[in-house]
């Protein structure tokens, strides 16, 4: 996929943070900052269906869960 340049804003805590890390990790910050919003967007995607899950599983389970809750 081609790479695209742009520019951003973030707290130099953070940055620094991420410089070190890459540098640690024999790699581009680039690398780290594309590995960083990947995941974030897989973990984003996930969520809702983790959610929509979770409430089919309670909903299921009402009545037991009510009942060890006592």
């Amino acid at each position: 996929m081609a790479s695209v340049k742009f520019s951003s804003k973030m707290e130099s805590k953070v940055l620094k943070g991420l410089r070190a890390h890459a540098e640690r990790e024999g790699r581009t910050l680039s690398a780290v900052l594309t590995d960083a919003a990947e995941q974030y967007l897989e973990r984003a995607a996930t969520r809702p269906v983790y959610r929509k899950a979770a409430r089919e599983v309670l909903a299921e389970h009402a009545e037991l869960l009510e009942r060890l809750a006592r």
